[in-house]
């Protein structure tokens, strides 16, 4: 039997922010090893932290598992509100979770290299963690403006990274690999009709809930921000997920997800012999 195509060659992976769609990472990711990819690197925002950090912990496949069985009711249990103005939910249960699943980890000491992107709302800029605790960092990636609570982390006051870089390509333009997987959760929507070259008249559009208006007005900037920083960085191989998949918030599908994930990534890298 020949050796896989891409055996040995060594990659950094960027994974991006996109709420629910993230958990496509995982199935991107099963298909970079079974191709034989070496995983060297992972730079993640927001989910893309929770997915990168979880796998440079070796806990993937538990989470996995996990987030398969999760049902709509098991999402709304893990939610803890807040009960002041910083935000509607703590995170902190949600983060107890995935503590379980992986136990207590520093990300100095993970068998790969992971950085996990915040946002610095004080000082409005972009800010990487590569040292200290595993959840510290995913906690602060994921912290959504509204939705979560920031989280105080060495000093600073942070936020989810998706809010200045929904693909983080520069952390790992400093690591000595081969190539350079960038993931997006803000590609090109699938099954979208052109209404106006159709010449259909649906009347006024809907205005959106205040959880849909969320999720909209987070969509509509990252996918924005994300195009700038593909075209400015300008990785060796780009994966999209259609922004159009799934809502912000349906983590209960998992399983289309991570089904999709390793779909679209076959169809860039190819087929597992």
């Amino acid at each position: 039997m020949s050796a896989p195509p891409f055996a040995g060659k060594s990659v950094a992976l960027v994974l991006g922010s996109g709420g629910a769609r993230g958990l496509a990472h995982i199935g991107v990711i099963e298909h970079v090893i079974a191709l034989g990819f070496d995983i060297r690197y992972i730079a993640g925002s927001s989910m893309g932290a929770v997915v990168g950090g979880i796998y440079a912990a070796g806990k993937l496949d538990s989470y996995a598992a996990w987030a398969r069985g999760l049902q709509r009711r098991d999402i709304i249990s893990l939610l803890d509100l807040s009960f002041g103005l910083q935000g509607l939910f703590k995170g902190e249960r949600i983060i107890a979770e995935l503590k379980h699943l992986t136990g207590e980890r520093n990300i100095e000491d993970l068998d790969i290299g992971f950085t996990a992107v915040a946002t610095d709302i004080h000082e409005q800029r972009e800010v990487w963690i590569n040292s200290g605790p595993l959840f510290d960092a995913i906690r602060a990636s994921t912290a959504m403006p509204t939705v979560f609570t920031p989280h105080h982390h060495m000093g600073r006051v942070l936020v989810d990274g998706g809010l200045l870089n929904p693909v983080p390509i520069a952390p790992a333009l400093n690591h000595d690999v081969d190539l350079i997987i960038a993931v997006t959760l803000n590609g090109r929507q699938e099954g979208a009709l052109d209404i106006a070259a159709a010449g259909v008249d649906l009347g006024a559009p809907e205005v959106p809930g205040i959880f849909d208006l969320i999720s909209m007005t987070v969509d509509t900037m990252q996918t924005s921000i994300s195009r700038m920083k593909l075209a400015a960085y300008s990785p060796d191989i780009v994966i999209e997920i259609p922004r159009n998949v799934c809502t912000f918030y349906d983590y209960h599908k998992a399983e289309m997800l991570i089904d999709l994930g390793r779909e679209k990534a076959q169809a860039v890298l190819g087929p597992v012999d």
